[in-house]
Protein backbone atom coordinates (compact mmCIF):
# COMPACT_ATOMS: atom_id res chain seq x y z
CA UNK A 1 0.00 0.00 0.00
CA UNK A 2 1.34 3.47 -0.82
CA UNK A 3 2.12 5.91 1.75
CA UNK A 4 -1.07 8.03 0.93
CA UNK A 5 -3.16 5.12 2.58
CA UNK A 6 -5.86 6.26 4.79
CA UNK A 7 -4.61 7.05 8.48
CA UNK A 8 -5.66 4.33 10.91
CA UNK A 9 -7.67 7.10 12.73
CA UNK A 10 -10.28 7.63 9.20
CA UNK A 11 -12.94 5.47 9.18
CA UNK A 12 -13.17 4.42 5.36
CA UNK A 13 -16.02 4.88 3.63
CA UNK A 14 -18.85 3.60 4.48
CA UNK A 15 -17.24 2.66 8.20
CA UNK A 16 -19.51 3.49 11.20
CA UNK A 17 -17.02 5.11 13.94
CA UNK A 18 -16.09 3.94 16.82
CA UNK A 19 -18.44 4.39 19.73
CA UNK A 20 -17.02 7.34 21.71
CA UNK A 21 -14.76 8.22 19.08
CA UNK A 22 -16.78 10.83 17.28
CA UNK A 23 -15.99 14.21 16.59
CA UNK A 24 -18.66 16.82 18.57
CA UNK A 25 -18.65 20.42 17.41
CA UNK A 26 -18.69 22.50 19.77
CA UNK A 27 -20.43 25.57 18.24
CA UNK A 28 -23.59 23.59 17.91
CA UNK A 29 -23.26 21.37 20.54
CA UNK A 30 -24.93 21.21 23.96
CA UNK A 31 -23.50 20.86 27.73
CA UNK A 32 -26.07 18.42 28.90
CA UNK A 33 -27.34 16.03 31.93
CA UNK A 34 -28.68 15.28 34.68
CA UNK A 35 -27.94 17.26 38.20
CA UNK A 36 -29.63 16.00 41.31
CA UNK A 37 -29.93 18.08 44.05
CA UNK A 38 -29.91 16.53 47.07
CA UNK A 39 -29.21 17.11 51.23
CA UNK A 40 -30.58 17.07 54.26
CA UNK A 41 -34.45 18.29 55.14
CA UNK A 42 -35.68 21.21 54.83
CA UNK A 43 -32.11 22.50 53.66
CA UNK A 44 -34.48 24.46 50.13
CA UNK A 45 -34.05 22.12 47.28
CA UNK A 46 -37.21 22.31 46.05
CA UNK A 47 -37.42 26.15 46.72
CA UNK A 48 -34.23 26.02 44.91
CA UNK A 49 -35.95 23.99 42.00
CA UNK A 50 -38.92 26.31 41.42
CA UNK A 51 -36.65 29.27 41.59
CA UNK A 52 -34.50 28.07 38.52
CA UNK A 53 -37.56 27.20 36.90
CA UNK A 54 -39.78 30.44 37.62
CA UNK A 55 -42.43 28.78 38.25
CA UNK A 56 -44.32 26.24 41.02
CA UNK A 57 -43.87 22.75 40.59
CA UNK A 58 -42.49 21.27 43.67
CA UNK A 59 -44.11 21.26 46.80
CA UNK A 60 -42.64 23.56 49.57
CA UNK A 61 -43.05 24.12 53.29
CA UNK A 62 -41.63 24.12 56.81
CA UNK A 63 -42.56 20.36 57.34
CA UNK A 64 -39.62 17.68 57.17
CA UNK A 65 -40.28 15.52 54.22
CA UNK A 66 -42.75 17.90 52.42
CA UNK A 67 -40.94 16.41 49.07
CA UNK A 68 -41.93 12.44 48.56
CA UNK A 69 -41.10 12.19 45.13
CA UNK A 70 -38.21 12.90 42.37
CA UNK A 71 -39.47 15.63 40.31
CA UNK A 72 -38.09 16.13 36.97
CA UNK A 73 -37.52 19.86 36.12
CA UNK A 74 -35.55 20.79 32.60
CA UNK A 75 -33.92 24.02 32.55
CA UNK A 76 -31.71 25.73 29.50
CA UNK A 77 -29.17 28.44 30.58
CA UNK A 78 -26.48 30.11 27.54
CA UNK A 79 -22.85 30.07 28.91
CA UNK A 80 -21.17 33.44 27.72
CA UNK A 81 -17.44 33.10 26.42
CA UNK A 82 -17.99 29.54 26.70
CA UNK A 83 -17.96 26.23 24.21
CA UNK A 84 -20.38 24.72 23.91
CA UNK A 85 -22.35 27.84 24.91
CA UNK A 86 -25.33 26.37 25.86
CA UNK A 87 -26.51 24.13 28.29
CA UNK A 88 -29.40 21.97 29.35
CA UNK A 89 -29.98 20.77 32.74
CA UNK A 90 -32.69 18.34 34.09
CA UNK A 91 -32.85 18.87 37.58
CA UNK A 92 -33.95 16.27 39.69
CA UNK A 93 -35.46 17.59 42.85
CA UNK A 94 -35.45 14.47 45.73
CA UNK A 95 -36.94 13.54 49.57
CA UNK A 96 -34.52 15.00 52.23
CA UNK A 97 -32.30 12.05 53.50
CA UNK A 98 -33.55 11.09 56.59
CA UNK A 99 -33.54 8.00 58.50
CA UNK A 100 -36.96 6.52 59.73
CA UNK A 101 -39.16 3.06 60.17
CA UNK A 102 -41.84 2.04 57.36
CA UNK A 103 -42.19 1.63 53.44
CA UNK A 104 -42.99 5.41 53.02
CA UNK A 105 -39.56 6.44 54.80
CA UNK A 106 -37.83 3.79 52.50
CA UNK A 107 -38.94 4.85 49.45
CA UNK A 108 -38.25 8.37 49.70
CA UNK A 109 -34.83 7.81 51.34
CA UNK A 110 -34.18 5.25 48.00
CA UNK A 111 -35.43 7.93 45.60
CA UNK A 112 -32.83 10.65 46.62
CA UNK A 113 -29.75 7.91 46.93
CA UNK A 114 -30.99 6.71 43.68
CA UNK A 115 -30.85 10.33 42.04
CA UNK A 116 -27.52 10.85 43.26
CA UNK A 117 -26.29 7.77 42.14
CA UNK A 118 -27.56 8.07 38.60
CA UNK A 119 -26.52 11.89 37.94
CA UNK A 120 -23.96 13.42 36.05
CA UNK A 121 -23.73 15.87 38.53
CA UNK A 122 -24.81 16.14 42.18
CA UNK A 123 -25.69 19.31 43.61
CA UNK A 124 -25.36 18.91 47.48
CA UNK A 125 -27.59 22.06 49.15
CA UNK A 126 -26.80 23.22 53.09
CA UNK A 127 -28.55 24.89 55.22
CA UNK A 128 -26.24 28.01 55.90
CA UNK A 129 -28.74 28.93 59.30
CA UNK A 130 -28.03 25.18 60.65
CA UNK A 131 -25.37 25.20 62.96
CA UNK A 132 -25.92 21.35 63.54
CA UNK A 133 -26.15 20.62 59.90
CA UNK A 134 -24.16 23.13 58.14
CA UNK A 135 -20.54 21.66 58.37
CA UNK A 136 -19.13 18.53 56.12
CA UNK A 137 -18.87 16.02 58.95
CA UNK A 138 -22.62 15.96 59.43
CA UNK A 139 -22.65 13.69 56.31
CA UNK A 140 -20.68 11.47 58.15
CA UNK A 141 -23.75 10.76 60.17
CA UNK A 142 -25.34 7.07 59.60
CA UNK A 143 -28.25 8.95 57.96
CA UNK A 144 -26.81 10.91 55.73
CA UNK A 145 -23.93 8.14 54.81
CA UNK A 146 -25.71 6.99 52.01
CA UNK A 147 -25.78 10.49 50.27
CA UNK A 148 -22.29 11.54 50.83
CA UNK A 149 -20.78 7.71 49.43
CA UNK A 150 -23.26 8.16 46.35
CA UNK A 151 -22.86 12.02 45.71
CA UNK A 152 -18.87 11.38 45.60
CA UNK A 153 -18.91 8.95 42.63
CA UNK A 154 -19.81 12.32 40.69
CA UNK A 155 -18.39 15.57 40.40
CA UNK A 156 -19.92 17.58 43.26
CA UNK A 157 -21.54 21.43 43.98
CA UNK A 158 -22.20 22.37 46.96
CA UNK A 159 -24.82 25.23 47.50
CA UNK A 160 -24.58 27.10 50.45
CA UNK A 161 -28.22 28.35 50.76
CA UNK A 162 -30.29 30.91 52.61
CA UNK A 163 -27.41 32.91 52.91
CA UNK A 164 -29.65 36.23 53.08
CA UNK A 165 -30.55 35.15 56.73
CA UNK A 166 -26.76 34.95 58.33
CA UNK A 167 -23.56 37.57 58.35
CA UNK A 168 -20.52 37.07 56.20
CA UNK A 169 -18.54 36.47 59.04
CA UNK A 170 -20.46 33.40 59.86
CA UNK A 171 -20.72 31.81 56.64
CA UNK A 172 -16.72 32.35 56.44
CA UNK A 173 -16.37 29.42 58.62
CA UNK A 174 -18.32 26.96 56.85
CA UNK A 175 -17.32 27.57 53.47
CA UNK A 176 -13.55 27.19 54.21
CA UNK A 177 -14.30 24.07 56.35
CA UNK A 178 -16.03 22.39 52.66
CA UNK A 179 -13.80 23.38 50.83
CA UNK A 180 -10.90 21.64 53.05
CA UNK A 181 -12.86 18.75 53.24
CA UNK A 182 -13.55 18.50 49.43
CA UNK A 183 -10.81 20.33 48.11
CA UNK A 184 -11.58 21.52 44.14
CA UNK A 185 -15.42 21.40 44.87
CA UNK A 186 -16.91 24.46 43.91
CA UNK A 187 -18.89 26.44 47.18
CA UNK A 188 -21.81 28.83 46.52
CA UNK A 189 -23.60 31.06 48.68
CA UNK A 190 -26.87 31.19 47.43
CA UNK A 191 -31.07 32.46 48.50
CA UNK A 192 -32.85 30.00 47.31
CA UNK A 193 -35.90 32.23 48.50
CA UNK A 194 -34.33 35.78 46.51
CA UNK A 195 -32.96 34.23 43.83
CA UNK A 196 -29.45 35.45 44.76
CA UNK A 197 -26.38 33.67 43.44
CA UNK A 198 -28.34 30.81 41.49
CA UNK A 199 -27.51 31.79 38.24
CA UNK A 200 -23.81 31.40 39.64
CA UNK A 201 -24.86 28.25 40.12
CA UNK A 202 -26.33 27.21 37.21
CA UNK A 203 -23.05 28.13 35.71
CA UNK A 204 -21.30 26.01 37.60
CA UNK A 205 -23.00 22.88 37.53
CA UNK A 206 -23.85 23.43 33.73
CA UNK A 207 -20.04 23.48 33.24
CA UNK A 208 -19.38 20.13 34.99
CA UNK A 209 -22.00 18.18 32.51
CA UNK A 210 -21.19 16.38 29.77
CA UNK A 211 -20.97 17.31 26.02
CA UNK A 212 -23.05 16.55 23.58
CA UNK A 213 -27.14 16.70 22.25
CA UNK A 214 -29.57 18.47 23.39
CA UNK A 215 -32.18 15.61 25.82
CA UNK A 216 -35.06 17.34 25.74
CA UNK A 217 -37.75 19.61 23.44
CA UNK A 218 -37.17 23.26 24.13
CA UNK A 219 -40.63 23.58 25.66
CA UNK A 220 -40.58 21.10 28.01
CA UNK A 221 -40.11 21.77 31.47
CA UNK A 222 -40.99 18.60 33.97
CA UNK A 223 -41.98 14.87 32.96
CA UNK A 224 -44.89 15.29 35.60
CA UNK A 225 -48.49 15.43 34.60
CA UNK A 226 -50.67 18.33 35.31
CA UNK A 227 -52.60 16.20 37.57
CA UNK A 228 -49.38 15.08 39.81
CA UNK A 229 -48.69 18.86 40.00
CA UNK A 230 -51.82 19.31 41.31
CA UNK A 231 -51.74 16.31 43.55
CA UNK A 232 -48.16 17.96 45.25
CA UNK A 233 -49.85 21.50 45.60
CA UNK A 234 -52.75 20.24 47.39
CA UNK A 235 -50.98 18.40 49.44
CA UNK A 236 -48.71 21.51 50.22
CA UNK A 237 -51.55 23.80 51.23
CA UNK A 238 -52.21 21.05 53.75
CA UNK A 239 -49.13 21.46 55.28
CA UNK A 240 -49.29 25.37 55.00
CA UNK A 241 -52.77 25.16 56.85
CA UNK A 242 -52.42 23.05 59.10
CA UNK A 243 -48.88 22.75 60.42
CA UNK A 244 -47.91 20.67 63.10
CA UNK A 245 -52.03 19.03 63.45
CA UNK A 246 -50.82 17.63 60.26
CA UNK A 247 -50.31 13.81 60.66
CA UNK A 248 -46.97 12.85 58.69
CA UNK A 249 -49.12 10.17 57.23
CA UNK A 250 -51.40 12.09 55.03
CA UNK A 251 -51.85 11.31 50.95
CA UNK A 252 -53.57 13.30 48.39
CA UNK A 253 -55.22 11.61 45.35
CA UNK A 254 -56.89 12.89 42.31
CA UNK A 255 -59.76 11.27 41.54
CA UNK A 256 -61.49 12.80 38.74
CA UNK A 257 -60.22 15.22 35.92
CA UNK A 258 -62.09 17.10 33.25
CA UNK A 259 -61.83 20.03 31.10
CA UNK A 260 -64.84 21.76 30.35
CA UNK A 261 -65.73 23.69 27.37
CA UNK A 262 -64.21 27.27 28.17
CA UNK A 263 -61.17 25.71 29.43
CA UNK A 264 -61.36 25.33 32.90
CA UNK A 265 -60.41 22.44 34.99
CA UNK A 266 -63.02 20.38 37.21
CA UNK A 267 -60.64 18.40 39.75
CA UNK A 268 -61.72 16.33 42.93
CA UNK A 269 -58.92 14.96 45.17
CA UNK A 270 -59.43 13.10 47.99
CA UNK A 271 -57.21 13.47 50.87
CA UNK A 272 -56.47 10.36 53.08
CA UNK A 273 -55.69 9.96 56.34
CA UNK A 274 -54.90 6.93 58.77
CA UNK A 275 -57.30 7.73 61.67
CA UNK A 276 -61.03 9.76 62.35
CA UNK A 277 -59.53 11.56 64.80
CA UNK A 278 -56.79 13.11 61.83
CA UNK A 279 -60.07 13.60 59.32
CA UNK A 280 -61.89 15.43 62.28
CA UNK A 281 -58.78 17.55 62.00
CA UNK A 282 -58.57 18.23 58.48
CA UNK A 283 -62.09 18.95 58.36
CA UNK A 284 -62.83 21.08 60.72
CA UNK A 285 -65.10 22.56 63.03
CA UNK A 286 -68.53 22.26 60.51
CA UNK A 287 -66.06 21.78 57.21
CA UNK A 288 -64.41 25.31 57.99
CA UNK A 289 -60.83 23.68 57.59
CA UNK A 290 -61.63 21.86 54.40
CA UNK A 291 -63.04 25.10 52.71
CA UNK A 292 -60.04 27.15 53.52
CA UNK A 293 -58.01 23.96 52.38
CA UNK A 294 -59.98 24.24 49.06
CA UNK A 295 -59.86 27.94 48.22
CA UNK A 296 -55.60 28.00 48.93
CA UNK A 297 -55.57 25.26 47.13
CA UNK A 298 -57.59 26.21 44.11
CA UNK A 299 -55.63 29.45 44.15
CA UNK A 300 -52.07 27.73 43.96
CA UNK A 301 -53.28 25.19 41.59
CA UNK A 302 -54.64 27.53 39.19
CA UNK A 303 -51.51 29.55 39.07
CA UNK A 304 -49.50 26.73 38.61
CA UNK A 305 -51.52 25.31 35.60
CA UNK A 306 -52.79 28.70 34.06
CA UNK A 307 -55.95 27.86 33.87
CA UNK A 308 -59.03 28.37 36.29
CA UNK A 309 -59.71 25.47 38.51
CA UNK A 310 -62.56 24.39 40.16
CA UNK A 311 -61.71 22.34 43.03
CA UNK A 312 -63.45 19.77 45.45
CA UNK A 313 -61.56 17.85 48.21
CA UNK A 314 -63.12 15.16 50.11
CA UNK A 315 -61.39 13.45 53.32
CA UNK A 316 -61.29 9.59 53.43
CA UNK A 317 -59.76 7.31 56.28
CA UNK A 318 -57.85 4.64 55.48
CA UNK A 319 -56.18 2.97 58.36
CA UNK A 320 -52.24 2.78 58.13
CA UNK A 321 -52.12 3.14 54.65
CA UNK A 322 -48.39 4.48 54.11
CA UNK A 323 -47.47 0.93 56.12
CA UNK A 324 -49.04 -1.01 53.62
CA UNK A 325 -47.16 -2.32 50.31
CA UNK A 326 -50.57 -2.52 48.10
CA UNK A 327 -51.70 1.28 49.76
CA UNK A 328 -48.27 2.55 48.90
CA UNK A 329 -48.44 1.49 45.32
CA UNK A 330 -52.03 2.89 45.06
CA UNK A 331 -50.86 6.71 46.19
CA UNK A 332 -48.13 6.62 43.47
CA UNK A 333 -45.35 5.10 46.28
CA UNK A 334 -43.40 1.89 45.52
CA UNK A 335 -42.39 1.47 48.87
CA UNK A 336 -39.02 1.80 48.80
CA UNK A 337 -38.28 0.22 45.56
CA UNK A 338 -37.59 3.43 43.59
Amino acid sequence: MSDESIPEHEPEQGQVPAPGTEQVDPATAWRAGFCAIVGLPNVGKSTLLNRILGQHLSAVSAKPQTTRDRILGIHAITLPDELPSRAQIAYVDTPGVQDGKGPLRRYMQNGALAAANDADVVCVIIDGTDRRGRMPDRLDYEDAAGLRDASRKHPMVIGLNKVDRVGKPELLPVIEAWAKALPGTDIVPISAQTGDSVDVLERVIAKLLPVGPQLFPDDMVTDRSAQFIAQELIREQLYHQLGKELPYACAVQIEAWSERPNGDLAISAVIVVERDSQKAIVVGRGGNRIRELGIAARQVVSQALKTTVHLNLFVKVLESWSSGEAALKRFGYTGGDA
